[in-house]
């Protein structure tokens, strides 16, 4: 059993010939995450619900590698299914399956709206774990022991710290996503296929846009790294968590926040 082989450093992070999904590719942390994937040799799908969102990210990203990308609104259990029998048909199998698409609502707890649930937890929690079971015969038919298939699922620090706006859904979403996260990672790890989360904090994004506007440098300010989150940040640990150099990792839940949550006084 012992497999004391050495891997060279390129190949630790190599993705050629691998097959991967994002979700929410298009724009935000899932484009950043493509790129990453794609520059280490991946031929990546990326799916957005804005048809013109999907045609434009393939046209950025082909640049970088072999893209396609596929309209799907995936709050939507029906459309989860579709976009999981599009990709089967393309390739028998999947070896890396990144859940971003995600959605965020931001009100105050007086007004906090019924549909603030639904819109957030259907696309943030069920979808995610929708796709697991549509993907999972594609994801154990990629997955070895040396090299197991690889579910990345896109939390947030939200869930690991209690952020300043009243993101009652998001946050619990996220934190639900975490557990479901660990849950998933004890039941597939036998079947060869590993199942993570990374926490971002405060990355250029659509969904952040304003609250950057209005906070960005207090947010740096704050941060141990006195910064915000960048493409590479974000492309380095999808890139880790897919290729040889994480493959022994799996229930694990990565804040890449340059310290915000994981240093947080509370005072």
């Amino acid at each position: 059993m012992a497999h004391n082989h050495f891997t060279t450093h390129p190949e630790l992070f190599d993705l050629s010939g691998k097959h991967a999904l994002v979700t929410g590719g298009t724009r935000g942390i899932g484009t950043m995450i493509a790129r990453g994937l794609l520059q280490a040799g991946a031929r990546v799908v990326v799916s957005s619900r804005d048809a013109d969102a999907c045609a434009e990210a393939q046209r950025h990203l082909s640049e970088f590698g072999d893209v396609q990308a596929i309209p799907a609104d995936l709050s939507r259990y029906d459309e989860c299914q579709r976009l999981a029998e599009l990709i089967q048909a393309d390739s028998e199998r999947l070896d890396i399956l990144v859940n971003n698409a995600g959605a965020m609502w931001r009100e105050p707890l007086e007004t906090f709206p019924a549909e603030a649930w639904d819109a957030v937890v259907d696309l943030n929690l069920k979808s995610p774990f929708w796709l697991v079971q549509a993907l999972l015969p594609a994801l154990r038919k990629a997955g070895t022991a040396d090299d197991p298939a690889r579910i990345v699922n896109i939390g947030s620090i939200a869930a690991i710290h209690v952020a300043e706006s009243p993101n009652y859904s998001y946050a619990s979403s996220k934190a639900g996503l975490h557990q479901l996260t660990r849950v998933l990672a004890r039941e597939l790890g036998p079947q060869h296929v590993t199942v993570n989360a990374v926490a971002p904090g405060p990355f250029p994004s659509r969904m952040m846009a304003a609250t950057l506007d209005a906070v960005g440098e207090q947010i740096a300010a704050k941060a141990p790294l006195r910064r915000l989150g960048r493409d590479d940040d974000m492309a380095g640990i999808a890139v880790f968590l897919a290729s040889r150099a994480g493959a022994y990792l799996t229930g694990t839940v990565i804040p890449v926040d340059g310290g915000i949550a994981t240093t947080a006084t509370g005072t």
